[in-house]
């Protein structure tokens, strides 16, 4: 069996994985405007309001990316009390995950980026603007409370971990330890990815950064291979983690292993990329569900890379599913 058939062969076996996701649930809505004319109370654009959509963004998106790919998907975290939770939760189910694990807090709204699209006949359609809504409170103790007990139902019978920080705070020292002991216990793959505060999860399993992520914790410039490996080493030893993948976008990814080894993996393909939006969440769930398939470190990292692939080449934040990672595989084949 050559690589390619070996990667097929684990990407078949994604089927009915168990994949915890906890994190930051937000829903991701593109407002479409056809451009009318100019406003007479200021220079700027007026909009006919053309359609409205709303996607799973944020750990929603790795939760439907996983789902897609053909895991069974138990999804964590915290929305508002209002229609983007009901939206957001109704995406998920048609994905067939289980949202019991999601907490309706009635005292925050449900974290939303709302993207302006402005376009006409003749105009290229483009983002004009994004309004973001999100509560900076921390979490009250008894949604807290709520949350980790919802968590714990799901423990007995899954397969691995995945950590999604946004930087909203629903991941918190209770949620983080119990999640990373839990798997350290039973010897259980996780993984983190954190936009933030990446240096908070010591003896995690495995960790996904983008490079300027990486650079931000670092507090350095990355502008050779040379500096990207000491600085992908010095994270891979502060947190203890199994290994560390870095993205770099069209340079492809990087991955650390706790031996030592190093693999520079090339993207899969440069001639069409339309939009990197959510490509971080698609690597993520195509990475532990590798894992759970039986896959090595390095395997999975290859198969991550092939599904972000396809994941660029859409439009915004969009699933990629295991029949388009079969067929990308099968084109290199």
């Amino acid at each position: 069996m050559n690589k390619l058939q070996n990667l097929k062969r684990i990407v078949n076996n994604f089927r009915g994985k168990k994949i915890l996701v906890v994190g930051d649930l937000i829903a991701d809505v593109y407002l479409d405007g056809r451009i009318s004319r100019i406003s007479r109370e200021a220079p700027v654009l007026i909009l006919e309001e053309a359609g409205k959509k709303i996607v799973a963004g944020g750990a929603a998106n790795v939760i439907a990316n996983a789902a897609q790919l053909g895991g069974k998907i138990f999804a964590a975290g915290i929305t508002g009390a209002d229609d983007y939770a009901k939206s957001l939760k109704k995406i998920l189910a048609d994905f067939n995950v289980d949202t019991s694990g999601i907490v309706a807090d009635s005292e925050r709204p449900t974290i939303s980026k709302t993207r302006i699209i402005a376009g006409g006949r003749a105009t290229v359609s483009q983002q004009i603007v994004r309004i973001d809504r999100e509560s900076k409170l921390p979490l009250s103790k008894s949604v807290e409370t709520t949350l980790i007990e919802r968590i714990k139902k799901f423990l007995p019978q899954i397969d691995g971990i995945i950590l999604s920080d946004y930087g909203a705070g629903t991941i918190t020292d209770g949620v983080k330890n119990l999640l990373i002991n839990f798997a350290a216990e039973k010897n259980l793959p996780s993984m983190i990815d954190s936009r933030y505060r990446i240096g908070a999860f010591k003896n995690i399993g495995y960790v996904k950064q983008n490079d300027s992520e990486l650079a931000a914790f670092m507090k350095i410039e990355i502008d050779d291979v040379a500096t990207l490996v000491d600085a992908g080493k010095k994270l891979l030893s502060m947190l203890d983690a199994e290994g560390v993948l870095i993205t770099r976008g069209e340079l492809g990814m990087t991955l650390f292993e706790k031996g030592g080894a190093v693999h520079h993996i090339p993207v899969t393909d440069k001639s069409e990329v339309f939009d990197v939006s959510g490509a971080g969440d698609t690597c993520v769930a195509a990475f532990m569900l590798s894992l759970t398939a039986g896959a090595t470190p390095v395997e999975s990292a290859r198969l991550s890379n092939y599904a972000a692939g396809v994941a660029v080449r859409k439009l915004g934040t969009s699933t990629v599913n295991s029949n388009e990672l079969l067929t990308a595989l099968e084109k290199k084949d």
